[in-house]
């Protein structure tokens, strides 16, 4: 049996991790989410995660649990969970479908509401200090490249699943 070991293969010391991509859009990501969890949990006594869920249920973007992990990308389980404590705490209310009693929407109560419309000040709070010192051209430029990496990621994850449905339908 050999022993644990700290000292980094070739590999991995060589990689420089401050000029990844992907370690640097994780990374603003983490920063965005935790500025903005700070203030929802001050402000309103809840993560931005599930501020986040409320602000897509009110905007209609997300009206189903499956939506919420589709937009989010979690699974099922974790969407529940995310979805009984806002449920809980009386911000919002599942309604089954009266088309299809399988069907449960999410919908927000009053409280729900109130707090979903506080979020774009929130958001546009928490983005305005990340962004601070960039010009209006700077941050119109990083918009565009955001879009075209969504873009990107939509087509990959297309191909993914088009890649999966042909080798299923050969096998």
């Amino acid at each position: 049996m050999t022993e644990p070991s700290n000292t980094p293969s070739p590999e991995v010391s060589e990689y420089q991790l401050g000029e990844s991509v992907g370690y640097l859009i994780s990374r603003v990501k983490s920063a965005l989410s935790n500025l903005v969890t700070q203030r929802t949990m001050a402000e309103l006594g809840i993560t931005s995660q599930q501020a986040s869920v409320l602000f897509m249920v009110a905007s209609g973007k997300c009206l189903l649990a499956a939506e919420l992990a589709r937009e989010y990308g979690i699974d099922a389980s974790a969407v529940t969970r995310l979805v009984d404590r806002l449920e809980k705490r009386g911000l919002l209310t599942r309604v089954r479908s009266d088309e299809d009693r399988r069907v449960v929407r999410l919908a927000l109560t009053a409280e729900g509401h109130a707090i979903a419309a506080r979020m774009p000040a929130v958001f546009t709070g928490v983005t305005e200090k990340l962004l601070s010192g960039f010009t209006p051209e700077e941050t119109g430029f990083l918009k565009s490249l955001l879009r075209r990496v969504l873009a990107n990621s939509c087509e990959l994850l297309g191909e993914n699943r088009d890649s999966a449905s042909n080798a299923d339908s050969k096998s």
